[in-house]
């Protein structure tokens, strides 16, 4: 997990001990970014949701297919990480979709300049170009 704002983690896929290390530095919530069935061995989604609510944390899937962010995701992310006190940690397969909906969302509420994305990323350890070429597409959004 890497710690990318106040009340955001990433990830990639957590496993049991990646979601017990999370609730001892506090994560209240998980954001599941793929989107059901990505891969053969990953695991389902209700099943995810049970196990996160049975240890007392939101759960929220807001699936990312690969290269086809929207803003409704952007927002969704956003909302999830507004309505609850406390950090949250979002995973994916690799930590880089989660990044690029939480870079989106800063840019498009002014948090951010587009020209940080990139760097952000860099600093992170994921190409968070996908982000950037997202803001230049959908420059009126």
């Amino acid at each position: 997990m890497k710690q990318i704002s106040d009340k955001l983690y990433i990830s990639a896929q957590p496993t049991q001990a990646d979601i017990d290390h999370a609730r001892s530095l506090g994560i209240v919530g998980i954001i599941n970014n793929r989107p059901a069935g990505e891969e053969p061995a990953q695991p389902d989604v209700a099943e995810s949701r049970a196990a996160a609510e049975g240890l007392g944390l939101k759960y929220w899937h807001v699936p990312v297919v690969p290269g086809q962010i929207t803003l409704e995701q952007v927002r969704a992310l956003q909302g999830a990480l507004a309505s609850v006190e406390g950090p949250v940690v979002a995973h994916c397969k690799t930590g880089t979709r989660s990044a690029s909906l939480y870079a989106i969302g800063e840019v498009l509420d002014g948090r951010m300049g587009k020209d940080e994305v990139v760097p952000f990323g860099r600093d992170l350890g994921l190409d968070l170009s996908g982000a950037a070429r997202w803001l230049d597409a959908n420059a009126a959004t």
